[in-house]
């Protein structure tokens, strides 16, 4: 693999993507071919799920290596389509160690209500302490909604330029689209999935119910 040498710790990293992968669609989070997942390798690489491969049944082989530009390394696979999304997350906080992106149902559909507030907020649930910074339910947090769009180097850059202003944010979505979380690995980011789409859920029920 060029420009990273150790397999062995590349694929220490790729076998716990694989895993989340499984986990994840096995809540009905990402179906499809939808979603991408990535954990930072070292300072200089990241590991990062194939395009167009089903993410409830990746193997080792659907785990590409890719730079802090998003340029894969020792393949002619592509990567996904978002992975600028996600080594700018790597390249501004080097205490992010995983990034995971979802199209639940919820999430989806909740993007689309909110889309021209351009934000969801979420409050006075207990559930938010599982977030960084959190520790009382009398709190709450807002989630970024950017409009969708195949420029994937102009969404990197408004998602930037929203943490510059909100460093405490810990996800967003993307209108009729899905939704990104990250955290300090893999199994601090699915916690933040796991917390967000029950809150999501809420959102919904609330909705359906004119809470």
């Amino acid at each position: 693999m060029q420009g990273f040498q150790d397999q062995a710790h590349f694929q220490t990293y790729a076998q716990a993507i694989c895993e989340t992968g499984a986990f994840l669609f096995s809540r009905g989070w990402c179906p499809a071919t939808s979603s991408n997942f990535s954990a930072r390798v070292d300072a200089d690489y990241a590991a990062i799920t194939a395009s167009g491969v089903h993410k409830g049944e990746l193997t080792l082989d659907d785990i590409l290596c890719v730079d802090g530009q998003g340029q894969v390394q020792g393949s002619e696979r592509k990567s996904s389509a978002e992975t600028l999304l996600h080594t700018h997350l790597y390249q501004r906080d080097p205490r992010i160690g995983a990034v995971l992106h979802t199209h639940s149902v919820n999430a989806t559909v909740l993007s689309r209500r909110y889309a021209k507030q351009g934000v969801l907020r979420l409050q006075d649930y207990e559930v938010l302490k599982a977030l960084p910074g959190i520790d009382t339910h009398d709190s709450d947090t807002l989630l970024p909604i950017f409009p969708n769009t195949q420029d994937i180097q102009a969404l990197a850059h408004a998602v930037d330029a929203y943490l510059d202003q909100h460093p405490e944010v810990q996800g967003y979505c993307i209108a009729g689209h899905g939704f990104y979380t990250w955290g300090q690995g893999l199994k601090e980011a699915r916690r933040h999935i796991e917390a967000f789409e029950f809150l999501f859920e809420c959102e919904v029920l609330n909705l359906q119910l004119g809470v």
